[in-house]
């Protein structure tokens, strides 16, 4: 899912979506971002249209690492909770401590 729809699955305004990710997920986020760095380094891209085809395989290292982690634990690892704990009331955030 995209970062906007993931931001939605989890009920997030203006909050940062890294700031709300428990530490599994931020590993994958950060794992994702390296390797298409290191396909880009490798492979040197020219252009937007090449440049998106190695993020995207990039994208797909950190995907096949989920899924082969969701399926050795039985199950999801992404959630709906949020890490930092955010309400709102009234349409005003309020950070839970």
């Amino acid at each position: 899912m995209t970062a906007k729809e993931y931001k939605e699955f989890r009920g997030l305004r203006k909050e940062s979506l890294r700031d709300n990710m428990d530490s599994i997920e931020v590993t994958l986020a950060d794992f994702g971002e390296e390797a298409t760095k290191r396909l880009a380094a490798k492979r040197k891209p020219q252009g937007l249209k090449n440049n998106i085809k190695v993020a995207k395989i990039g994208d797909n290292v950190a995907k096949v690492a989920r899924d082969e982690l969701e399926k050795q634990l039985g199950g999801t690892i992404i959630s709906k909770d949020n890490y930092l704990s955010y309400q709102y009331k009234d349409e005003k955030l309020i950070e839970n401590k």
